[in-house]
């Protein structure tokens, strides 16, 4: 059994007893074909942005990520394969090879038996563009052959010790076939050896389009034949074709009278090549038609091992198209004839499929990844008959992910990215013997938008769940969590309502999506009886038909089609008054201002928009900088206004609600650093707060006598830009407290900050001097692999562990990341 994201993976501060534990990780599938593989080990590797990613199927929980690429990570491959059953009997050690779009590949060593994974070695860089594919086997107990291929049209062999589709033919000392397909619409068999020579053996032509997927079966014995093999090809074309092998051993002497006949053979019935002292008679054995798009990737059902050593080859085979379909294509009894056995699918707002298809190694499930990153699997759960049912499964962002922010009292989390949706990941707690279980898992996604999502802020104060979003446009949307959501959130947390009444109040069960993929109107609770008309078992036909949502209350996680179209929240209000595109927005803590900013080249369009929430009515116009405002925040008391911008300033503006709307006034503007500060965060005890840049460097500083700001300290410079700060207390009598700093390469470090004023009054007492020291580095298999968009602190809901603090990030490593914070 591997273990759980918490149990992975932890970091130890030098000189402290502080610790941090991975509690969740989110991040959606890179959308490129080949980059999901489904292990003998039990974990599923795919690549999230540069990062490759591992899941457990059993718990539906991401274990861990795996650094160290520096551009896409394309495709993935487990050594052992699934094909290979005779060498994976007790063996604990594994091996993972990724690929990525720099033409880098890597290897990573796996040991089963502890659940540790290390970094084993970076291959010698040989091809020139990025790699496409990994494909192997083993040949031995101890030797993996593979192939890599690249979009520079390479094809290397590589061989590694301990521990392209080849199959070792049997009896034959290491003879090898490697099928090839690509543009020219042919698939290319080539013969080899152990020693990396391979010559061309035959063409098969058939497929009309680029050819996407091979697959090699192991062999068969058919009847009194010796043994066949069968490679299934898929294609643009949305055909699959299964060729068929025919093996004919003979001695040396015949080979030249064969080779005389090859040519006939090869009109009459196809190609014929040699191996070894093995002659292939290749024919077509089937036409699959059955895809209404292109078929991404077909898999032989996975061997199992009989007794005796002897592999059974499965005569099952799994595709996957662009057509949002899953197929399992088995021979029928009586007749032979391939036919489609079971058919699974997913319903999208997206006009495009799925990328890939994958066995479970016993054959009882079944995977696909999909063009919106999302994982769909489903598993045999029929006792008499087949049954296929969908089944948890890790989900997250396909796009940087730019914003997160936790909701009031911290339930969920709350994150927005450039794949255009607003998501909630939160704890759903499940009752079983002999106690709770909790499991992070999506369980809405408030919107799916028509532009990336660059800000996002909860709307603190009374009354039901809202936030606002700004986007690659010029207004921000308000939103308000629906019926449905507030009893899912019941049931995840198993906890009552803070305030019966507040179900009573909510009038709008869901939402629904128009047409453009812009505004979500709501769907009222009187109307939920009512059968929608427009929701067809086939799904969407094209874009001007948008089914209906049905708003549902999960009583379990909802897989990825629920998510997609009956989790969203309607739309309640629109803010108009920028400019240009929004950048950064925020919330006081009372739930009565909200801050917003737009990307900007001037003075004019750098404005940040007061707006009341409520009325939603612009109250304020702050003007100060000259380039785009990155980050705002409200102090403690709401008294102070910070934001730092593109232009290197600090503006920091006193803030006071009236019954009119709010005044305000500049306190200070000052030139803070040098270069473009991204990052600021206030002490939530004092008037302290901080800043970072892309200089590397982190400031303190002080807003005193309500009036200046002051300079108090200058952290030692970091190795990157500092992208995201958080600024957490933890003792109000001694003003200390914890400041998360997040940087461009990932990484992310705590510090302690003590000391200066100690309370929000503006007298001079309470102030001593300040003092900061780093606390803990993260280790790098817990961080980002790309910039940290955004740190955000809330403490933990743990009764007996009054010190754990929960800390959340966000990258462009489309990840969300939950960690646990002990004994500080």
């Amino acid at each position: 059994m591997w273990p759980t994201a918490g149990e992975v993976a932890g970091a130890r501060g030098e000189g402290c007893g502080a610790g941090v534990e991975r509690v969740f990780v989110g991040a959606g599938c890179n959308r490129v074909v080949n980059n999901v593989s489904w292990g003998v080990c039990g974990l599923v590797a795919f690549g999230a942005q540069n990062a490759v990613a591992l899941f457990s199927p059993l718990s539906g929980e991401i274990v861990t990520t795996l650094p160290g690429h520096k551009a896409t990570v394309n495709c993935t491959l487990w050594l052992p394969t699934k094909k290979d059953v005779l060498q994976i009997r007790s063996r604990e050690r594994h091996y993972l090879l990724s690929g990525s779009s720099d033409g880098n590949i890597m290897a990573w060593k796996i040991d089963f038996g502890k659940g540790e994974w290390t970094h084993a070695l970076q291959l010698p860089v040989m091809h020139k563009k990025g790699v496409t594919c990994l494909s192997g086997r083993m040949v031995s107990d101890t030797v993996s052959i593979f192939a890599s291929t690249s979009s520079d049209g390479t094809v290397v062999i590589w061989k590694m010790e301990d521990e392209p589709e080849s199959v070792v033919l049997p009896g034959q000392g290491g003879h090898l076939i490697l099928a090839m397909g690509g543009l020219d619409h042919k698939v290319h068999i080539y013969c080899g050896d152990q020693s990396g020579k391979f010559i061309k053996a035959c063409e098969l032509k058939g497929h009309s389009d680029w050819i996407r997927s091979l697959d090699l079966s192991l062999p068969v014995m058919m009847g009194s034949e010796e043994h066949s093999l069968f490679l299934v090809s898929s294609s643009q074309d949305r055909t699959i074709r299964i060729w068929k092998m025919n093996s004919d051993a003979v001695s040396s002497a015949h080979t030249t009278s064969r080779k005389e006949d090859i040519g006939i053979a090869s009109y009459i019935e196809g190609p014929l090549f040699v191996s070894g002292n093995t002659h292939y008679q290749v024919s077509l054995e089937s036409l699959l038609v059955g895809h209404e798009d292109w078929v991404y990737s077909v898999e032989w059902q996975p061997p199992t091992l009989l007794t005796g050593d002897e592999a059974h080859q499965p005569m099952s085979i799994l595709s996957a198209s662009m057509d949002k379909m899953m197929m399992i294509w088995k021979p029928e009894k009586n007749t032979g004839l391939w036919i489609n056995s079971v058919t699974v699918g997913e319903l999208s707002h997206s006009a495009l499929g799925f990328y890939g298809g994958h066995w479970q190694p016993d054959g009882k499930s079944i995977l696909a990844h999909g063009y919106g990153g999302s994982f769909h699997m489903w598993r045999d759960v029929g006792l008499g008959s087949e049954n296929w049912q969908p089944q948890i499964v890790p989900s997250g962002h396909f796009a940087s992910v730019s914003d997160l922010t936790w909701s009031r009292s911290g339930e969920y989390l709350l994150s927005v990215s450039h794949d255009q949706t607003t998501r909630v990941f939160a704890p759903w707690r499940s009752q079983v013997s002999p106690g709770d279980v909790t499991c992070w898992r999506e369980i809405a996604r408030p919107q799916i938008h028509g532009h990336d999502i660059n800000c996002v802020a909860f709307i603190q104060g009374t009354g039901n769940h809202r936030f606002v979003s700004g986007a690659d446009e010029k207004v921000s949307r308000v939103f308000e969590a629906p019926l449905s959501f507030l009893k899912t959130l019941q049931h995840a947390t198993l906890l009552k309502p803070d305030n019966s009444g507040d179900f009573d109040d909510v009038q709008v069960l869901g939402a629904n999506m128009s047409a453009l993929g812009l505004s979500q109107k709501p769907i009222y609770t009187h109307g939920a009886r009512e059968t929608p008309s427009s929701i067809s078992n086939d799904g969407p036909d094209s874009m001007e038909t948008i089914p209906d949502a049905v708003p549902t209350v999960f009583t379990e996680p909802p897989v990825e089609d629920q998510l997609a179209w009956n989790t969203l929240w309607p739309e309640t209000h629109k803010l108009y008054g920028h400019g240009n595109e929004l950048f950064s927005i925020c919330c006081d803590h009372e739930g009565k201002i909200i801050a917003s900013s737009c990307k900007a080249q001037s003075a004019p369009v750098a404005e940040i928009w007061l707006w009341e929430v409520g009325t939603w009515k612009a109250v304020g116009r702050l003007q100060s900088h000259n380039l785009t405002v990155t980050q705002m925040e409200f102090s403690c008391d709401n008294a102070f206004l910070l934001s730092v911008s593109r232009d290197r300033h600090l503006s920091v503006f006193s803030i006071r609600k009236t019954d009119d709307g709010a005044e305000h006034h500049l306190v200070a503007k000052l030139e803070a650093h040098k270069r473009i500060i991204w990052a600021c965060s206030w002490n939530p005890f004092s008037y302290e707060f901080a800043t970072g840049s892309r200089d590397k460097t982190v400031k303190i500083w002080r807003v005193q006598d309500s009036s200046s700001v002051k300079l108090l300290a200058t952290l030692p410079q970091f190795h990157d830009s500092v992208t995201a700060l958080a600024w957490t207390g933890r003792d109000r009598a001694s003003n200390a407290g914890l400041l998360a700093i997040g940087m461009d390469n990932g990484m992310i470090e705590l510090w302690n900050i003590s000391g200066g004023r100690a309370s929000t009054d503006n007298s001079g007492s309470g102030s001593s001097p300040l003092s900061f020291a780093c606390m803990l580095r993260f280790d790098p298999l817990l961080c980002h692999v790309s910039t940290v968009h955004r740190l955000r602190w809330q403490k933990s809901d743990s009764s007996n562990e009054k010190s754990a603090l929960q800390l959340a990030s966000c990258g462009a490593d489309h990840c969300v990341r939950v960690f646990e914070v002990r004994d500080v």
